[in-house]
């Protein structure tokens, strides 16, 4: 998995490219994370567009990304899953506690409106 990241009005905004399978690169996803809330960020846009698979680390690697903004007062916003990635967020009931929009756009409106 590849990604990148920015700050855009307030809003850390991460977009992950290839499997999301948590073992290499969450926990180096997660010390951007960490940064980005010392830094005094609460929101965050993922733009998981790009990626193709999610195993149950990488779903652990978001809901941990999850946690720790909701305990700061924070909320984040995936965008663009694709179908395979929406399916996988649908059966295990992800749907329910993330934010899920079309475009980062939508996603920076909703966050700084939460």
């Amino acid at each position: 998995m590849e990604y990148s990241h920015k700050t855009e009005s307030g809003v850390l905004i991460l977009r992950l490219q290839g499997d999301l399978i948590g073992e290499l690169k969450g926990p180096e996803l997660l010390e951007v994370i960490n940064s980005a809330i010392n830094e005094g960020i609460n929101f965050c846009a993922i733009d998981i567009a790009g990626v193709r698979y999610i195993n149950s680390s990488g779903i652990g690697v978001l809901i941990t990304i999850l946690t720790k903004f909701r305990n700061k007062d924070g909320e984040v916003c995936l965008i663009n899953p694709s179908d395979h990635v929406k399916k996988l967020l649908i059966i295990t009931k992800l749907t329910a506690i993330f934010n899920i929009e079309d475009d980062l756009e939508e996603a920076i409106k909703k966050l700084q409106n939460s």
